[in-house]
């Protein structure tokens, strides 16, 4: 399969078309194997329009959400930024293109260790895994200029707002039911707000539900 000319088709048919329009994240996303970060059995499917199993009840989310996402958090080149969820890396490696540095946080160890390896194996030196609760951040290198989910949460813990920087962005789909939106957070002199982004769809992160209200 010729990867090279799958991953131009899928910036060009499923990124472009879907209103992303920053020529930094094209770039990022015409620059990264995304065929690396799948498990070996799916790397034919690497480039679909669909999120991609990674075991685990993981998933590596499609192109066209994820460019939206990153697109909306506008990261630049001095920006440290706390990839929540991480996976095998993908997210973070597309991000790191952008960013001065990438935590890139993932709880499965599998997982983790995927990442690191494929990380050391394409020489990105600006994207470092740690291990660790997903809903609890990552508090050693806050705060963070742009925090990313890579996954969507029922309820957004003020853990990772309280991790976010003074005119920082986070950047995450909520879901309610079978439906989602992503939304943009940004604190300013320490007060949150949030506007709506774009209506999105994209498998749940673990430890995010909200707790269950008793009913009679």
């Amino acid at each position: 399969m010729d990867f090279a000319a799958a991953r131009v088709k899928m910036v060009d048919n499923q990124i472009r078309t879907t209103d992303v329009t920053s020529h930094e994240t094209l770039r990022a996303f015409l620059s990264v194997p995304r065929e690396a970060f799948v498990p070996d059995e799916r790397k034919a499917l690497a480039y679909i329009d669909s999120d991609i199993p990674l075991g685990h009840n993981r998933f590596l989310i499609s192109p066209s959400p994820l460019a939206k996402m990153i697109q909306l958090a506008q990261i630049g080149p001095q920006d440290v930024v706390l990839d929540v969820g991480c996976g095998t890396g993908y997210s973070s490696a597309v991000v790191s293109k952008l960013a001065g540095s990438v935590v890139a946080l993932e709880e499965d160890a599998e997982l983790a260790a995927k990442a690191t390896e494929t990380f050391d194996s394409l020489g990105i030196v600006n994207a470092a895994v740690v291990a660790g609760s997903l809903a609890a951040g990552w508090a050693g290198e806050a705060p963070y200029d742009v925090i990313l989910f890579q996954g969507s949460v029922e309820e957004l813990p003020r853990t990772h707002l309280d991790q976010l920087k003074d005119r920082g962005r986070l950047v995450v789909v909520e879901r309610s039911g079978a439906s989602g939106m992503a939304k943009l957070y940004t604190k300013e002199d320490g007060i949150v707000s949030d506007r709506f982004a774009f209506n999105c769809h994209i498998p749940a992160l673990p430890g995010f539900a909200k707790p269950r209200e008793f009913v009679f």
